[in-house]
């Protein structure tokens, strides 16, 4: 009897030995935050300094700026315009002009010749492209040697219109010149055909031109 549970006992111990190892059992996944906790469980956070940290305030928002186009198209249009006047003949003929701004005696100051005239130009025979070009030249070289200028249209009996058209022209021209104060007629009566002309002093240190 003995013999048989040695023999049992010993048998036991064989099959446990050639039975494979059992598989360990899966361990619960421990989740990274648990990890980063205990690897800063130690660490302790700063005191308040006192300090005042201020937050940058956010930028208002911008509005959309309206399109200028034709604002910008309407300024060009008129820069047009302001250079080319004078190329149509004006409606209405001005016999006297005298700049915004100027003293109320100006022109009666004109025609009794406080100014003495110190150039004058005749623009019998020219075109309109002709006379305008002239014009600007004299002026600009006429207002380094004085004040006043006689300009001499003519009375326009002998136009191919049958009207005065290089009068109302000069006249047009001179009312837009930015060296022009004021002009009045030379002579008396309404069908003068010269105008005296009171120019604007050059600034100082600007170079003559003579021709």
């Amino acid at each position: 009897m003995k013999t048989f549970k040695d023999t049992l006992k010993g048998l036991r111990q064989t099959l446990r030995q050639a039975a494979p190892p059992r598989a360990a059992a899966p361990q619960p996944a421990v989740p990274e935050e648990a990890d980063f906790r205990q690897s800063v469980g130690d660490v302790k956070p700063l005191k308040p300094d006192g300090r005042h940290h201020p937050q940058p305030p956010k930028p208002s928002p911008r509005p959309r700026k309206p399109s200028q186009g034709p604002a910008l198209h309407a300024a060009a249009c008129q820069e047009i315009l302001q250079h080319q006047i004078g190329w149509f003949e004006p409606a209405h003929q001005a016999q006297q002009y005298a700049r915004p701004g100027m003293p109320a005696a100006t022109l009666k100051r004109l025609r009794q010749g406080n100014w003495p005239v110190c150039a004058q130009l005749d623009l019998h025979g020219y075109t309109r492209h002709q006379a305008q070009d002239a014009l600007a030249l004299f002026i600009h070289r006429a207002r380094h040697r004085g004040q006043c200028v006689k300009v001499i249209h003519g009375k326009g009996f002998g136009s191919p219109q049958g009207e005065p058209v290089l009068k109302k022209l000069v006249r047009s021209w001179l009312q837009h010149h930015p060296d022009v104060l004021a002009f009045c007629e030379a002579e008396t009566g309404g069908a003068a055909g010269s105008l005296l002309v009171l120019l604007r002093r050059p600034p100082a240190g600007e170079p003559r031109d003579e021709g």
